[in-house]
């Protein structure tokens, strides 16, 4: 169980995260400084920077829960790796979990935009995901043995699910919706999860 004082960092941590995408939405990424955000929450910059170290961590903040997701889905599995990823990434269309694209509501939209658009933002995506797939790299040579073929398959398979989910938001952005956009999104699910077989 959560004692009172994670539960109490843990609010301080989404509020401050909140305050700070809403500002960016409004505004911009660069326009908005450390100052503004503080004050918007009501904190000092100390206390801030106590929480996130950099402005990118106040909005890369609502997908830090997924990192390393692959690495953890393919060593909790008991069968196949792409198996597993797969399942995991189909089941993320069913329940349309934002990190598959497949989410049409706007806030999602909002920040998937801002994050793709933003020079700073978009490179700390781009470590995130390179941090992801050296762990599940790193995952999968324990499970096949051979760290060339688990390096090759870690990029593969993260590559594949990185422009699916591009595509799905591309193609919501554009204006169709979830529900709409669904049976295409697990069709092309299917065939790079093949290709990747």
């Amino acid at each position: 169980m959560t004692g009172l004082r994670e539960r109490k960092k843990q609010q301080t941590y989404d509020a401050l995260s909140q305050a700070a995408i809403e500002l960016f939405l409004e505004h911009g990424f660069d326009q908005v400084a450390v100052a503004d955000i503080a004050a918007a929450a009501d904190v000092s910059k100390p206390t801030l920077f106590k929480y996130f170290p950099t402005k990118e961590d106040l909005v890369m903040h609502r997908i830090a829960d997924h990192r390393q997701e692959a690495a953890r889905i393919v060593a909790a599995a008991s069968g196949p790796p792409v198996r597993a990823l797969r399942e995991h990434f189909l089941a993320g269309l069913a329940d349309r979990e934002p990190t598959t694209g497949l989410n049409d509501r706007p806030q999602v939209l909002a920040y998937y935009r801002l994050v793709f658009t933003t020079p700073a933002l978009a490179t700390r995506l781009r470590q995130f995901m390179d941090a992801d797939e050296r762990a599940l790299a790193g995952v999968l040579g324990d499970v096949l043995g051979v760290d060339l073929e688990a390096e090759l398959l870690a990029a593969e398979v993260l590559s594949a699910q990185r422009i699916l989910a591009y595509r799905n938001w591309l193609t919501i952005s554009g204006g169709q919706s979830a529900t709409a956009r669904y049976a295409a999104a697990v069709a092309e699910a299917e065939t790079a999860f093949a290709r990747l077989g």
